[in-house]
This record gives C-alpha cells, sequence and structure tokens, in this order.
C-alpha cells in the first residue's frame, strides 16, 4: 500500500501564489497602500540625492523661516530645512518598521512552531512567557527595554522587535496547532519524517501567510513606537533627523511654526496609514472569503 504525498501549502492547501498574487493587486486597499509604502522606501533610499539640503547644516538666518520656495516646508529652531529632515528621518521610521518586526518574527516564530508542534512542557514555558510579556502594555515594554539599553536607533529597533515578539509566537502557535490536525501532517508522521523537516518543510509554509499579515500590520505598529521613543529622547540621537525627535522639538514653537510638527506628523500618519491598508489587503488576499 503506497502512502499518500506529502505536499507543500502551494499545492496542499492554498491557492498558487500567481493566483494570491493577482487577487492581492485586485485589492484596492492593498494597491494604495503598497504605492504609499513604496513611496517611502524610495525616498529613504534616494535620500542623499533629492534632500535639497544638509539635513544637519543649521543656518542662522533662517531660523523658523516659514515655508517658501527656498524652503518648501520651513526651517526648524537652527534653520536646518524642514524638507530635507523629514526625508532623511524616512530611514530611522522605515528601518524602525522592518528590522524591529523582522526580529520578532526570527524569535517570535521559532518558539511559537516549538510550542504548536510538541506541546506539553514546552508549551506551557513559551506560552506563559509569551503571556508575561502580554501582559504588559507594547509600549510600556518598549520604554523600559529602551531607557535599560540606553537612547540609540539600535537598541530602539531591539527593544519594539523585543515588545513585539510575543505577537508572533501566538500567532504561530495557534496556527501550528490548526496545521497539525491536516491529514498531510499525519501522513508525513508516518513516513518517518523527522521533527526539523516537519517544521520546516510542512509546517512553517502552511503558517506563513498569517504571519506575513500580522508582520505588515506590525509594521506600522513599530514606526508608532519608533516615533514615541524619539520623541521621549530614547530613539535616534540628535541631531540625525528623526520624525520623532522633530515632533520633541516641534512642541516647543507650535504657536510660531507650526509647520516644524506639521510635516514630520503627517510622514508618521501616511506611514502608518500605508501599512495597515497593505496589511488588510494581504489579509484579504491571502484568506479570501468567497
Amino acid at each position: 500500500m503506497t502512502l499518500p504525498a506529502t505536499t507543500p501549502v502551494a499545492a496542499a492547501t492554498r491557492a498558487p501564489a500567481r493566483s494570491e498574487f493577482r487577487r492581492l493587486l485586485g485589492e484596492p486597499s492593498a494597491a494604495i497602500g503598497a504605492a504609499i509604502v513604496t513611496f517611502f522606501i524610495a525616498i529613504a533610499f534616494l535620500a542623499p540625492w533629492i534632500a535639497p539640503y544638509d539635513p544637519n547644516a543649521p543656518d542662522w538666518m533662517a531660523i523658523r523661516q516659514a515655508p517658501d520656495l527656498a524652503h518648501w516646508f520651513g526651517t526648524d529652531d537652527l534653520g536646518r530645512d524642514v524638507l530635507s529632515r523629514v526625508i532623511f528621518g524616512t530611514r530611522a521610521s522605515l528601518m524602525a518598521g522592518i528590522v524591529s518586526v523582522a526580529v520578532a518574527v526570527l524569535v517570535g516564530v521559532p518558539f511559537g512552531l516549538i510550542a504548536g508542534y510538541f506541546g506539553g512542557l514546552a508549551d506551557i514555558a513559551i506560552s506563559r512567557m509569551a503571556d508575561a510579556l502580554l501582559a504588559c502594555p507594547f509600549l510600556v515594554l518598549a520604554i523600559a527595554l529602551a531607557a535599560f539599553l540606553g537612547p540609540s536607533l539600535e537598541n530602539a529597533m531591539i527593544a519594539i522587535g523585543i515588545s513585539a515578539m510575543p505577537i508572533f509566537v501566538r500567532v504561530a502557535r495557534a496556527q501550528t496547532l490548526i496545521v497539525c490536525t491536516e491529514d498531510y501532517i499525519a501522513a508525513a508522521r508516518s513516513q518517518g519524517i523527522g521533527h526539523v523537516a516537519m517544521l520546516t518543510g510542512q509546517i512553517l509554509p502552511n503558517v506563513l501567510a498569517p504571519i506575513v499579515v500580522q508582520a505588515t500590520l506590525t509594521m506600522a505598529i513599530a514606526v508608532l513606537a519608533e516615533a514615541s521613543l524619539a520623541f521621549l529622547g530614547l530613539g535616534q540621537l540628535p541631531p540625525a533627523p528623526s520624525w520623532g525627535s522633530m515632533l520633541d522639538v516641534a512642541r516647543q514653537f507650535l504657536g510660531e511654526a507650526p509647520w516644524m510638527a506639521l510635516w514630520p506628523g503627517f510622514a508618521i500618519i501616511t506611514v502608518v496609514i500605508g501599512f495597515n491598508l497593505l496589511g488588510d489587503g494581504l489579509n484579504d488576499a491571502l484568506n479570501p472569503r468567497d
């Protein structure tokens, strides 16, 4: 008697990747979100060439100058061009969003897979650890970790990544428990496939879709968290530009120079909306309801 063949998720449980990509392109929210995120990624890469001024160069003759043809977004309290600082600040925010979520995924997903696959004491220990971290509000935990590690963009990304890790532990564990009930997993076990091969070859591909969606949505949270840490002086250190630190300085001059807060705040809102729209579109494309 021949045993049923075990196949990866692309052939066994989901539509082909090409069909999913077509569904993604057909989602207006995903298209808009992808366009916004791609726009800011392009700005981050092209910052040295498109920024009109050195973001850290003060101009004592143009302190808190209103927007004009020379400075489209105005200048700050040191005469620095706000547009140039917003452009270069894109790098810090996107790095915080992408790198911190990558840290959370690389650490949290393996723990979630192990907890859901093996169960027992491993599941209890990992789940209680995740619950303990989730018991503390995300931003409060990120602030505490960043304060402990010291103010810098790198430490802020580590703090945000650790704070977001329990989310991916829970998602990976829940999806693993569901996948382990499928027939192809039982067939793979009957063929004597080892634990590592089972986790990486059979289970992980089947839990990637919700993890990708969660990662995209978490990037929006990470951008907000980085801005909050920078606002508190725990993120990107001056004089390097960061949207959060720009808002921290701008709050002192809201009455006389509101443009100092307007543009970095608008950039933060736009990026967060972009990641949220992209995540919602990915969710609709990867988990069709019809």
